[in-house]
């Protein structure tokens, strides 16, 4: 319940702070803050407490997945409803996790990040951004629209104040859609299939963060001291362990074990039992750990494919690569960003998307501005806010007026002025003070081939933040008339070059 209304208090609520740290799973995620540290080489302050949760696995063991992670949570809610098995221990696809785990951090080490692809919170909290909740806003509007619509007084005098006491609690500030929905979806709907094929099929056998939680607390202090001679045929605790942690000779093993203590409820002798006294050694069940050509198999794997899979795209794209103010240099952007979606569910214009492969394989799932879809809203710093790694700064109001995410340009071809057709749509909507599109009277030929004078916009780049709402404004169908680029961006200096703005016939 913490979870889904932090979840629900990352949006806009009347005011440009958020008072809560709604971002505090992401910053108390070990693997999260390993492979940011690992690929930014920096010591990043915000997931210092991620150290701490690590370290108390040496003293209370995979404590957090049994009773903290919400992904385990919700896994758990479903399952009398998926019907899935209950698997045996030394099932060899266990090691996937810990391959998982070494590649993740090897890679990030030589600049591939690849955590926001596994880690179970980049999966939830993506997926239910981008995905479900947008869904589920569309599909609750739709109905008490189609109420109010043809309900009548009756019907609409009770459905109304419903509707009302949603928006104020659980329903977003506005409506949002993003590009690639499907995809962000998919990824958390297979985790919970995963569920209908094996219990905690993802726990057991994909979650890398399990794994790194797993490894520290099967060399801690607190143990399981499961049966003995004295069980019997007795097999229950083997038949109900969720995590498959208790092997056919009754041992349990604390690598995989999440101290659900479901065992010790179910024993009719009462032996089992959990301490920091009992140091009895706890086998791992079989095919639970990876050799050791299996772990320098996957760290070489995770060294050579940085240098396989280029982040490298092409210069229109590094163009429209418009990143979220407050962004960090493309390189340590990306080696920070853990592709969570905070910043896409609390952007107010619906700006941010995540990418596909627009900017590589390094780039899947980072955020981007798409100004066609929605602009970046003048006064709004939330975006920096919810970044649990400062991939995204913190930016004062007074900072973000004056980041330049990019600049202006106009296509002269599309553009109605140029065509003798009067629109002043842009610069109505420009958020400057001082207007960074202005106008000039032009004398040219309106479409009928008449004679006409109309006043014509024009840019001053200086002024240009690259806010993107003159291009999402304009009126034209299709491909807008006025498109912004990474040109002049305050993160990149190199993107500078005035000779870029001549480029696909647009123009300052």
């Amino acid at each position: 319940m913490i979870f889904f209304w932090l979840f629900i208090q990352t949006d806009y609520h009347g005011t440009d702070r958020i008072p809560y740290a709604v971002n505090i799973f992401f910053r108390i995620d070990p693997l999260i803050g390993a492979a940011a540290v690992l690929a930014s080489k920096t010591l990043i302050s915000l997931i210092i407490p991620s150290v701490l949760f690590l370290l108390s696995a040496l003293l209370f063991g995979r404590w957090f997945c049994g009773w903290m992670c919400p992904l385990g949570t919700l896994l758990d809610s479903i399952h009398p409803l998926t019907l899935g098995k209950l698997t045996q221990p030394g099932n060899p696809r266990r090691r996937l996790r810990f391959v998982l785990l070494v590649v993740i951090l090897a890679s990030a080490a030589f600049g591939l990040p690849l955590v926001g692809w596994f880690d179970p919170f980049s999966i939830l909290i993506r997926g239910l951004a981008v995905s479900i909740y947008p869904g589920f806003d569309a599909a609750v509007s739709s109905f008490f629209s189609f109420t109010y619509q043809h309900g009548g007084t009756t019907l609409n005098s009770l459905t109304e104040p419903v509707y009302d006491a949603l928006k104020a609690t659980i329903l977003p500030f506005r409506r949002s859609a993003f590009q690639w929905t499907l995809i962000s979806g998919f990824f958390l709907i297979a985790v919970f299939f995963l569920e209908k094929w094996e219990r905690r099929g993802f726990c057991r056998n994909v979650c890398p963060l399990g794994a790194l939680y797993g490894l520290t607390a099967g060399v801690g202090l607190f143990r399981g001291r499961g049966g003995d001679s004295g069980c019997g045929s007795c097999s229950i605790c083997r038949t109900i362990c969720r995590m498959g942690a208790i092997d056919d000779t009754r041992k349990i093993s604390m690598t995989d074990c999440n101290l659900c203590m479901d065992c010790i409820e179910a024993c009719p002798r009462s032996i089992i039992s959990f301490s920091w006294k009992n140091r009895q050694t706890a086998t791992q069940p079989a095919g639970n750990a990876i050799s050791r050509r299996t772990f320098i198999g996957a760290a070489l794997s995770g060294v050579v494919l940085p240098s396989l899979v280029s982040a490298e795209v092409t210069s229109q794209n590094i163009l429209r690569l418009l990143r979220p103010p407050g962004a960090r240099e493309e390189s340590e952007f990306l080696a920070r960003c853990v592709r969570c979606g905070e910043c896409m569910k609390v952007c107010i214009g619906n700006a941010l998307h995540p990418l596909l492969l627009e900017a590589g394989i390094a780039g899947v799932f980072s955020p981007v501005v798409l100004p066609r879809s929605g602009y970046c809203e003048y006064n709004c710093t939330l975006c920096g806010q919810v970044c649990p790694t400062g991939a995204i700064r913190i930016l004062t109001p007074v900072q973000k007026k004056r980041w330049v995410i990019g600049t202006a340009t106009f296509d002269k071809t599309r553009c109605l002025p140029y065509r003798g057709v009067n629109c002043m749509v842009c610069e109505e909507h420009c958020p400057v003070p001082d207007k960074a599109i202005r106008f000039r009277e032009a004398d040219t030929f309106n479409p009928a081939g008449m004679p006409v004078v109309v006043k014509q916009p024009y840019l001053v780049p200086d002024l240009c933040i690259g806010c993107g709402v003159c291009e999402q404004k304009c009126p034209l169908p299709g491909p807008s008339a006025i498109r912004v680029t990474a040109i002049g961006e305050t993160r990149n200096p190199r993107n500078a070059d005035p000779a870029l703005m001549m480029t696909d016939g647009y123009s300052s």
